[in-house]
């Protein structure tokens, strides 16, 4: 399986708290958290934003609150995939729970640049920069944790 899509980039400790802010967690509606995702550190993400495109983070992405609403706003989004050189560990759980696909990769979150596009072989790890003509490895998850994403999150399909 791969994934293709334009980089939305960001830099490092971005919280939870501009993931979604705080006022707008009265919701758990889908479409209502992406309307107002990454509103406080882009406001104009959310027009932006397209269908598989993909957020590229600098060191502890999603540090804050414990929330599920910033990766579940996240993916509702159309977000493919957020990669980063590190994730805050609770994001990192939540994301998985959620079926938001993350990936760490340092060098792939540093190089990257607002426009650029990525490939990414879920199979293998790599990541390529298409604009930029770099490849990049990362540790692609195992077999039990992909099909968690794949499925759509921890709770889906179980029933």
């Amino acid at each position: 399986m791969k994934l293709k899509g334009t980089v939305h980039k960001f830099g490092d400790n971005v919280d939870t708290d501009v993931i979604i802010p705080a006022r707008y967690l009265i919701t758990t509606d889908e479409k209502e958290l992406a309307a107002h995702c990454m509103e406080d550190i882009d406001p104009a993400f959310v027009n932006k934003v397209k269908q598989g495109d993909m957020i590229v983070g600098g060191t502890n992405f999603g540090c804050g609150s414990s929330r599920e609403h910033a990766p579940l706003c996240i993916k509702a989004s159309g977000v493919s995939c957020v990669i980063a050189s590190s994730f805050a560990r609770i994001f990192y759980r939540n994301a998985i729970n959620i079926g938001l696909r993350i990936l760490e990769c340092a060098e792939c979150s540093k190089d990257a640049k607002a426009g650029d596009v990525i490939e990414i072989d879920l199979k293998t790890g790599d990541i390529i920069n298409a604009t930029q003509n770099k490849k990049y490895s990362t540790i692609p998850f195992p077999a039990e944790i992909e099909a968690i994403i794949q499925r759509g999150g921890l709770m889906k399909g179980l029933n």
